[in-house]
């Protein structure tokens, strides 16, 4: 080692006369002074080599090894004097091979220093550095955990040697590059070397081949195709053997793929079979989305045919856009693999054409897609589908699982199916149950059809139920009840039995008759009311009791058309017949019940009639004993007055005897009116004038000086209504003249007369309305009562005779009041009857 000392101008001034690269290390291992050609060397300014460690400007694999060998030498160890090769790479990643020889000297301040003499040797054949390259790359597929990363590493390998390379796949009916692009011009060598497992080279427009077909074997029928300036037959052994190796990762990797692949699908399989085994099947939704999960499928479809034979429908999905051109239950992107896959057993992967049909329907959302046929009994049932991008086609492992999956979700359907099937026999027996409690306790056939209409709809899923009754006076089916969306619309309808409506036709047959398709044709109850209703299928059963007609039940379905399956009218006619039996039982309580009313109406009445007889014989007694005295009294009051001409205290009290005098002549008058038997005169008479006449009447007794205004109103179709126009027209009397009484400050009364059903029959209602201020509410149920009176001069006899008058007519009376609202006296009168009673 020279003794010498070197400054950094010093070894500055030593290192760059010096052409070829030259530098010098300090006692760390950085640069500590290099020349312009070291500088060039690694593609650097100097400023950005100076500092610097040498090992960051060798080969990563050298590293380690220069670095100890450093070590070393800074601590003493003789240096070998030996050049050395070693490899620099600049910053365009090319290597260059430099041999190097290394001078120990001292730096100034007494630090170890090396002088490193660079010489950089003559590039090697281009045949040796492709073959170095290659070599690499085959080293680095061993690490390769997957295809995709074999196909990439080879690629770029290549590329690193200075090809141009692409792999293409042979699928059976044509070369498709990986990549995307389209093929080479003579992709047909590709398939001579895949046929005679040797390379063929292309390139017939050049005087050299200027590219290859290799091929790679593996687990596909890929073929590796390789252009570049060097490709030429002497170098077919070196990528033939290359293609192999490439070849080979590959099938290790497929091995590999297909050994993990496996377990993940065992454990898959495994979990979904936990989950389809669940106590409460799930969902077809929450097993499909199970699924896209699996595959990686952005849409998975379900479709299942209704019964066997008729075309599969979708049930279910995963995925699917409402509104999209992709989405909704009619897309037709789920109909591109249906058909294929309900002929074809196992799974299948969309072919080329049906890719670019899925892509074309959805509108390049998809362009990939498996599917598998679900069967039941070695008879196909459905198909569940996945679909996907183009860019992520699926493969025969996906079909494989997806078949596996669809066995699984056969027997989900199954369960689901049997669960249903057992939760409607218990919902139907509970129906059925509940329906025998409550025909069995209910004795009224209104109340019967209204809950067994409804009860109907549940239990045979259908929209509607409408059951009508047989008039056998009358020859015709009349509406009855009806299930609670139409109840009262039905009521109205009438079916001649002579018609050619359906419910005629059930009726006279005395069998059930089912038109699963309305739109097909067939005769309805009324194609006015088919319409109305909306009807897609109907049901027609009848309703007998030993052997005698009762009526007809229809059942009607607006959702679509259906098939009404003989389960289905076995289980509606062991339900009619519990319904028949029930309304005859209710018949002959209804008609027992009316005839223990009858009975007890004609006691009442006799009791009635004697009761009014003696109460009448009474009254004429009194009468006569008390009205012998007020004649006196009168002819007294009227003497003292001609007489004694009184004046003031005298002529009060005279006046005060005069008017209670009257007073009792009036109320012995009303006993004597109230008491009096009667038998009502009926005759149809016009309502309207009838009212007129009595407001007219009541406005001349009790309103003449009272600023009251009154008013009669009848609802328009009223026919003439049977009554003793006497009678009816003194008890409106009655009432109006009160009403009026009632509104000294003035006011409006108002009759209004309307028809309305009444405990099950129709009536007329006349409606006497005050603005007065009202009764009190303790004292409503007391004013009918014989002489109860709130008025000073009043006798208390007015509204029982009003009462009477009524209840004479089988009619009644009620009151409305609300106080400071005024009073609502209501009649009732029936709108038909004998007009003589018995």
């Amino acid at each position: 080692m020279n003794p010498k000392a070197y400054s950094k101008q010093e070894l500055r001034a030593l290192v760059e006369p010096f052409t070829n690269p030259v530098l010098v290390l300090d006692g760390d291992g950085r640069v500590h002074v290099a020349n312009a050609g070291y500088a060039r060397l690694l593609g650097l300014e100097r400023e950005q080599v100076e500092g610097r460690s040498f090992l960051d400007f060798v080969q990563p694999e050298e590293r380690s090894r220069l670095a100890d060998r450093y070590r070393r030498l800074a601590s003493g160890s003789p240096l070998d004097g030996r050049t050395q090769l070693y490899g620099v790479t600049n910053t365009q990643g090319r290597t260059n091979e430099v041999s190097v020889q290394a001078s120990q000297l001292l730096l100034e301040g007494g630090g170890y220093g090396l002088l490193l003499n660079c010489l950089v040797q003559a590039e090697r054949p281009v045949e040796l550095a492709v073959a170095e390259r290659l070599v690499d790359t085959s080293a680095a597929l061993v690490s390769a955990r997957s295809e995709e990363a074999v196909r990439r590493v080879a690629l770029a390998g290549l590329e690193g040697a200075g090809f141009r390379a692409r792999l293409l796949r042979w699928e059976g009916t044509r070369l498709v590059v990986r990549d995307g692009v389209s093929p080479p011009v003579d992709a047909h060598l590709a398939l001579e070397a895949l046929s005679d497992g040797r390379p063929v080279f292309g390139g017939a427009d050049h005087a050299e081949p200027t590219h290859a077909y290799l091929p790679v074997g593996g687990p596909q029928s890929e073929v590796l195709w390789v252009a570049g300036p060097w490709v030429a037959p002497r170098h077919g052994s070196v990528l033939t053997l290359f293609a192999k190796v490439v070849g080979a990762a590959l099938a290790d990797a497929h091995l590999q793929a297909d050994g993990a692949r496996s377990r993940w699908e065992v454990e898959a399989v495994a979990e979904m079979a936990r989950f389809v085994a669940q106590p409460v099947p799930p969902p077809p939704e929450r097993f499909l989305a199970r699924v896209a999960d699996l595959l990686h499928a952005q849409v998975v479809v379900l479709h299942v045919a209704p019964e066997p034979g008729q075309p599969p429908r979708l049930i279910a999905h995963v995925g699917l856009e409402e509104g999209s051109p992709a989405g909704g239950a009619d897309a037709p992107v789920t109909d591109v693999l249906l058909a294929a896959s309900l002929r074809t057993d196992g799974g299948v992967v969309s072919s080329y054409a049906q890719n670019r049909a899925l892509a074309s329907v959805s509108q390049g959302r998809f362009g990939a897609g498996t599917a598998a046929r679900l069967t039941r009994g070695g008879e196909g049932v459905g198909v569940v589908q996945a679909l996907r991008p183009k860019e992520k086609p699926f493969d025969e492992r996906d079909a494989r699982l997806l078949a596996t999956l669809a066995e699984l979700l056969v027997t989900l359907l199954e369960q689901r199916r049997l669960r249903a099937e057992s939760a409607r026999q218990l919902t139907e027996t509970r129906l059925l149950l509940d329906l025998s409690r409550t025909t069995s306790g209910v004795l009224e056939t209104a109340s019967i059809l209204d809950v067994a209409s409804d009860f109907l709809v549940h239990l045979l899923d259908v929209s509607n139920c409408f059951i009508l009754l047989y008039d056998e006076q009358a020859k015709v089916l009349r509406g009855a009840a009806a299930s609670e969306a139409h109840r009262d619309l039905f009521r109205a309808v009438v079916v001649p039995l002579d018609s050619d409506a359906l419910a005629a036709r059930v009726a006279r047959e005395r069998r059930p008759i089912a038109i699963d398709d309305l739109r097909q044709g067939g005769s309805a109850a009324g194609a006015a009311l088919v319409e109305q209703l909306g009807e897609k299928a109907l049901l027609g059963l009848p309703l007998t009791s030993r052997e005698e007609l009762i009526g007809v039940v229809m059942v009607d379905d607006v959702r679509g058309p259906r098939p009404f399956g003989p389960e289905l009218i076995d289980l509606a006619e062991a339900t009619c017949g519990q319904l028949a039996l029930s309304i005859a039982n209710a018949r002959l309580y209804e008609s027992l019940w009316a005839s223990y009313a009858e009975l007890a109406a004609t006691r009442a009445e006799m009791v009635k009639r004697e009761r009014l007889a003696a109460l009448g014989e009474l009254s004429a007694i009194v009468a006569h004993e008390v009205r012998n005295p007020l004649g006196v009294i009168f002819n007294a009051v009227a003497s003292l007055r001609r007489i004694l001409k009184p004046e003031g205290d005298a002529a009060m009290l005279l006046d005060i005897v005069g008017e209670e005098s009257d007073r009792l002549n009036r109320m012995v008058g009303a006993l004597l009116d109230y008491t009096r038997p009667r038998n009502p005169v009926l005759q149809h008479e016009d309502l309207l004038r009838v009212l007129q006449d009595s407001v007219e009447a009541a406005k001349a007794q009790g309103g003449a000086e009272r600023p009251v205004r009154i008013s009669s109103e009848v609802e328009p179709g009223i026919p003439p209504v049977p009554m003793d126009v006497r009678l009816i027209r003194q008890a409106i009397i009655n009432v109006a003249v009160n009403a009026i009484q009632s509104m000294p400050q003035g006011g409006q009364v108002q009759v209004k007369a309307r028809r309305e059903a009444h405990a099950g029959r129709e009536q007329l209602r006349i409606d006497v309305v005050d603005q007065g201020p009202g009764i009190p509410a303790e004292l409503l149920h007391r004013v009918f009562e014989p002489f109860f009176t709130t008025k000073a001069q009043g006798t208390g006899m007015g509204l029982a005779v009003v009462k009477r008058i009524l209840e004479d007519h089988r009619g009644e009376i009620a009151v409305e009041s609300v106080p400071g609202r005024g009073t609502t006296f209501i009649f009732r009168l029936p709108l038909t009857q004998p007009l003589s009673f018995p």
